[in-house]
C-alpha cells in the first residue's frame, strides 16, 4: 500500500479501495489500537460513555490548533462520561508521544502509524471526528467546538 501525507494542508492520501466513512447513526466499527505503553485500547471499550473518535498527528497544525479547546470540554464534561480516543496517523511513534506531552493531552491516545483505521472510516483529511453516542453510534461528524458542547451538554445528561 502506498501512502502520502501532505503536512500544510492535512489531506491524508491513502492509496487503497474507497470505503464509505460510517453515516451518521450507523454503529461504529470496532478500533482496536496501541497506546504510548503499546497495550492494546478497543474503541467499544468505552461503551457507556459518550466518546469522541479524533483522528489527528503531531505536523498537522489544524489538529493541533483544536487541542486547547477539547482540553477545555474534555476537563468539562470527563465526569459525566466523555471520553476522547484520539488516533494519530503518524509514522513516527517518538514525533507523536512529543506531541502528546506538548499538548499536555490526558485523555486516551492511540497510533495508527499503517493508517489502517483511518482507511476503514474513509479519512482523507485530518482533523476529522466521529461523535458517538452511549451506545457507539455515530451522532456527528467533524463538529466545531460549539457545536461539540452543544452536543456533550444533551447527551452526557
Amino acid at each position: 500500500m502506498t501512502k502520502f501525507f501532505i503536512t500544510a494542508c492535512c489531506i491524508l492520501a491513502l492509496h487503497v479501495a474507497a470505503i464509505a466513512q460510517p453515516a451518521v447513526g450507523a454503529k461504529s466499527p470496532e478500533v482496536t489500537l496501541p497506546n504510548m505503553t503499546g497495550s492494546q485500547i478497543k474503541l467499544s471499550s468505552f461503551k457507556g460513555k459518550v466518546v469522541l473518535l479524533d483522528f489527528w498527528a503531531s505536523w498537522c497544525g489544524p489538529c493541533r490548533r483544536t487541542m486547547p479547546g477539547l482540553k477545555s470540554l474534555y476537563s468539562k464534561y470527563k465526569s459525566k462520561g466523555f471520553e476522547i480516543y484520539a488516533i494519530s496517523v503518524d509514522q513516527d511513534p517518538a514525533a507523536w508521544k512529543q506531541a502528546v506531552a506538548q499538548d499536555a493531552t490526558t485523555w486516551t491516545h492511540v497510533l495508527d502509524s499503517q493508517g489502517n483505521v483511518a482507511n476503514q472510516w474513509n479519512v482523507r483529511y485530518i482533523p476529522n471526528s466521529y461523535l458517538m453516542d452511549k451506545e457507539g453510534k455515530v451522532v456527528a461528524v467533524n463538529l466545531s467546538e460549539e457545536e461539540l458542547e452543544k452536543q456533550l451538554a444533551k447527551l452526557t445528561k
